[in-house]
């Protein structure tokens, strides 16, 4: 009787973990089957692997399949390892994360003469990230490649808040290689990758032969994947310049986690996170109410995202050569799925039938967290949604208060009631990301759907902004000068324009003298699109202006100044 029991209890748990691996393949075969995901996954507990494959090609041109031992560009999850490799440093006395860079490069500009190894571990440090475009020729040594952003001013004053710099873990690539004498790439080899086994691990060239290693692809609208643009990998360094596969990172996050590469007070530190949620080359957070350490990363044809769930020893990797957005909602569904939740894909909703009545309580206008609002109307018994200046899409009911979207993988919940019976909550579930709202009373409703109604008539009417034309024309002759004219532009473009200077200066000089603007039309988001000719070439730039006369947002070659108007 014992043993029926035992060989039945086996049999279950056999199945479980075959229906578990079958469900993970369905939810990653759906990104998949839609060209919005390619690449290799992995989900693990502790030890155990609970699904492992590649989905798509290494290789389009020669249909080489992607598998778990495919190496990938891992971009910014190498940050980690960077971090780690200071933390080696630190425990072998070479430094101390609370000490000055220039401690350890006495030739520092005197602008970083605050800046502490703590403040790069983390991002507070104020050196600049560089928004503009990164260069193209390779740098022949680290220094060369620090040389580079040494000597442009800060963004802010070092530990007084959190702006992300790849230069920051660029430089830390640099003392790494100073304190140990070696290159980064050795070091990382002898002290990390060897150690744990990951022997399909490195610092990643463009003239080595690498077995096994990805093409990068970008998703064309048109054309689907097409090759991605080359970069060289002297020029991401220690903030993204490493290969992996998936299952090197589970030897990693199992060498991490359980004690074999760091002291137990050295990971404690290197997961404490200062500003932002932001460790040491490692985000601390949550999702679905369990702790997360992750990273991701992007970098020509490659997007990564490694998580860790230390309450339940989960990893899950996601490694995809195939440049899209689709990484958040894998990783979130598998790490659901490996917790015993269950999952619904967007394929699977069904649509139910509400009454009219009921709808009628979710109208309204509702303000997110991070400042956009999010407008609900009722249209002939279909409620529509429409956050800051997207389109209004329909919110079709799946229960009573939970609705989702077919044009976006969206989930929108509502809760609460007012006195009238109207919800007072909201929560917009995308991926990863849970943004909550509040509703906003009626006089704010009203200013919103004016604000709506007078962008949709200027859409209609495609006609320019009385003075959009004329504050176009003084603002670029102004970013020409070196002088942005803070009566021109708001305060956020302003500071955005501020940070770019050098490289808007540098691309106007490049062009010459302008020529001719030319009105296009008026774009979805109701900014004016205009054609600005120049001696050499043309720039397409959309320009906003806010209720003062100045120019608040706009985009240019699509280089988003400002946020995406």
């Amino acid at each position: 009787m014992l043993l029926r029991f035992a060989v039945a209890f086996l049999l279950t748990g056999v199945c479980f973990a075959q229906n578990l691996s079958s469900r993970m393949d369905q939810v990653v075969q759906f990104y998949a089957s839609k060209n919005q995901f390619m690449g290799s996954v992995l989900v693990a507990r502790g030890d155990e692997v609970l699904f492992s494959k590649g989905y798509g090609f290494a290789n389009l041109e020669w249909d080489i399949a992607n598998t778990p031992s495919t190496k990938f560009r891992l971009a910014s999850v190498s940050k980690q390892f960077t971090a780690a490799a200071i933390l080696l440093l630190e425990e072998r006395g070479k430094l101390k994360v609370e000490d000055l860079v220039k401690a350890h490069l006495p030739d520092a500009p005197a602008a970083w003469d605050k800046i502490t190894i703590f403040n790069l571990l983390t991002h507070t440090s104020g050196i600049t990230n560089e928004s503009g475009q990164l260069p193209t020729i390779p740098f022949a040594t680290t220094v060369a490649n620090v040389a580079r952003f040494r000597d442009k001013p800060l963004d802010f004053e070092s530990g007084e808040k959190y702006n992300y710099s790849n230069n920051g873990y660029i430089l830390l690539g640099y003392l790494v290689e100073r304190l140990s004498g070696r290159t980064l790439e050795a070091f990382l080899k002898d002290n990390i990758f060897t150690p744990l086994g990951m022997k399909d691990s490195g610092y990643d060239s463009n003239s080595a032969v690498i077995a096994r290693r990805a093409s990068g692809y970008d998703s064309d609208p048109l054309k689907g994947a097409v090759n991605s643009n080359y970069i060289h990998m002297s020029i991401p360094g220690g903030a993204g310049a490493l290969y992996s596969t998936t299952e090197d990172l589970l030897r990693w996050e199992q060498g991490l986690f359980g004690g074999k590469l760091l002291k137990a007070a050295t990971l404690q530190k290197m997961t404490t996170p200062f500003k932002n949620g932001y460790a040491f080359g490692l985000g601390v957070g949550s999702a679905n109410g369990r702790k997360t350490i992750r990273h991701n990363g992007a970098i020509n044809g490659f997007n990564t995202l490694l998580t860790y769930y230390p309450e339940s020893k989960t990893t899950v990797v996601v490694l995809s050569n195939l440049v899209g957005s689709a990484l958040p909602q894998i990783s979130t569904r598998l790490a659901a799925l490996a917790h015993g939740e269950n999952v619904t894909l967007q394929s699977e909703r069904r649509e139910i039938q509400l009454d009219p009545a009921v709808l009628a309580r979710y109208t309204g206008s509702y303000r997110m967290a991070g400042g956009l609002e999010m407008l609900v109307t009722l249209e002939k018994n279909q409620l529509f949604g429409k956050l800051g200046n997207q389109d209004a899409l329909p919110l079709l009911p799946e229960t009573e208060t939970r609705f989702y979207q077919k044009a976006v993988d969206t989930e929108i919940e509502f809760s609460g009631a007012d006195p009238r019976g109207k919800a007072t909550q909201v929560t917009r579930r995308q991926g990863a990301a849970a943004v909550q709202g509040a509703r906003i009373d009626d006089a704010e409703v009203k200013r919103l759907a004016e604000a709506a109604a007078a962008i949709a008539k200027r859409i209609k009417d495609q006609k320019p902004m009385p003075d959009s034309e004329s504050a176009l024309r003084k603002m670029i002759e102004a970013w020409r000068l070196g002088q942005p004219d803070d009566f021109l532009m708001a305060p956020n473009l302003a500071a955005a324009v501020r940070q770019q200077l050098p490289e808007l200066q540098s691309a106007l000089k490049e062009r010459g003298a302008t020529q001719s603007l030319s009105f296009k039309g008026v774009s979805r988001t109701g900014g004016d699109t205009y054609d600005v000719k120049f001696q050499k070439g043309t720039w397409e730039y959309i320009v906003v202006l806010d209720a003062d006369g100045k120019i608040s947002g706009g985009q240019l070659r699509g280089i988003a100044l400002d946020k995406a108007q």
